[in-house]
């Protein structure tokens, strides 16, 4: 009997023995196709030696050094990497353990800015729904995903959210793409004169949405609407790229392709691309100074922040996407996946859309092509598709209610960095027939 607390308690998951490029395996010698790198993690692939000799060489010199008295080389190594790589106004990274946290962070931040500057009635946090922040309280509560919300409500703190820019269903007819992306971006003015220019601290979103709507990207205009009015209002404009962000839409920072400055910034997941626990809230120069020249002393924190060895293996990731030109594998097998994805679903009958950037991609199915119709969510079509994709030997991400937390379904990919023609042919041909066997027992 197993004294792991598991994610799901009716659930048997088989127990990973190895791991090697894109393929994971099994005690039982069985290999699986990560063509979501777990959640979006693993974009190098399984068992990179540089990676895991960059650890090996930070534990030959010591494995701990609390940031309460000490920085560390790799840590300054790896703030000046991203920093030199990151939109120019960001200029200090704070190394975290995760993208929670990361989003706990910059959301503490926000709030001790504000009042470092003397404006200590913004507290207010703005995001959007159908938004996935985290599953620590405060980020839950920035999240717009409503299923993961509820059982916690009362605990967390009090936000409000803005629709979602989701072009598939959002957009009217008659309506152009950029008029549409106005109109949704205009919710966020209306929201903050609703609550009032001088509570609301900051609006949160994710560049392009991962889990909870399965890689959405806003249409061309929308972020800098957004921008623009939260330069007039005083707003802090929070971009979360745990998910998005280290590569998968084919640039480092997922929001370099909406031309926009973030005032804080969010990352993790391929940050360490599974061989450690890392994530990094980076803010402005601006932001940095506000506490350098008032209190001196950011008000958060954890045991592991700026972990040594977490740090060298997020370095030497970095490095690795820079210096093997990963960026333009990713653009150009992201296209190449997409166009299969295209091929071979794009007039089928219950897929209703597929999008992304890079290789961040999604697919949303649907009970009826013509009307978008979703499936009625008793059938759990993202589970089922979850559980036979997986003995069909894809690991992959589905998710429900992807149109309002209740309704609809998608299958989220994100494979590694380093995948080839055959195993794209292979991710459509386990797609294909995984949706098959779903839909035959609808």
């Amino acid at each position: 009997m197993s004294h792991v607390f598991p994610r799901h308690s009716k659930t048997n998951p088989p127990i990973a023995a190895g791991g090697k490029g894109v393929y994971l395996t099994d005690i039982n010698g069985k290999q699986y196709l990560d063509a979501s790198g777990g959640a979006a993690v693993s974009c190098l692939g399984h068992g990179d030696v540089e990676i895991i000799d960059a650890i090996k060489t930070q534990l030959d010199r010591f494995e701990f050094a609390h940031t309460g008295f000490f920085t560390s080389e790799v840590a300054e190594s790896l703030a000046d990497l991203l920093i030199e790589n990151a939109p120019h106004n960001l200029d200090r990274v704070y190394i975290v353990t995760g993208g929670s946290e990361a989003i706990e962070a910059a959301i503490k931040l926000a709030r001790q800015y504000f009042i470092e500057i003397g404006h200590p009635k913004k507290h207010k946090v703005i995001a959007r729904l159908q938004s996935y922040h985290g599953n620590t309280l405060g980020a839950l509560a920035t999240g717009g995903n409503m299923w993961r919300r509820e059982p916690f409500s009362p605990l967390m703190i009090d936000t409000t959210h803005i629709s979602p820019c989701y072009q598939y269903r959002g957009q009217l007819d008659g309506e152009s793409e950029y008029d549409y992306g106005q109109r949704v971006a205009n919710e966020l003015e209306a929201e903050i004169q609703r609550l009032g220019a001088d509570q609301v601290m900051a609006f949160v979103a994710e560049p392009v949405v991962g889990a909870t709507m399965g890689a959405v990207p806003a249409v061309d205009g929308y972020f800098k609407r957004i921008r623009e009015i939260c330069d007039e209002y005083n707003i802090l404009l929070i971009l979360d790229e745990v998910m998005c962000g280290m590569g998968p839409t084919g640039n480092l920072f997922a929001c370099e392709q909406e031309n926009v400055l973030p005032d804080i910034l969010t990352i993790a997941k391929g940050l360490g691309a599974g061989y450690q626990p890392i994530g990094a809230m980076l803010c402005s120069g601006e932001i940095y100074a506000a506490l350098e020249n008032g209190s001196g002393f950011f008000q958060h924190g954890h045991t592991y922040i700026g972990h040594p060895v977490a740090c060298a293996a997020a370095y030497a990731v970095v490095n690795a996407i820079l210096q093997r030109d990963l960026l333009t594998a990713v653009q150009n097998r992201g296209k190449q996946l997409h166009i299969a994805l295209q091929a071979q679903f794009s007039e089928h009958p219950n897929v209703g859309d597929i999008r992304g950037r890079g290789l961040f991609l999604g697919m949303e199915f649907v009970a009826d092509r013509t009307s978008k119709k979703p499936f009625d969510s008793s059938l759990a079509i993202n589970k089922r598709f979850k559980k036979l994709a997986f003995e069909n030997g894809l690991i992959c991400y589905p998710m429900g209610g992807t149109i309002d937390g209740k309704q609809g379904d998608h299958v989220l990919l994100a494979p590694p960095f380093i995948l080839d023609d055959n195993h794209i042919d292979e991710i459509i041909s386990k797609l294909d027939d995984t949706l098959k066997q779903v839909l035959a027992k609808v």
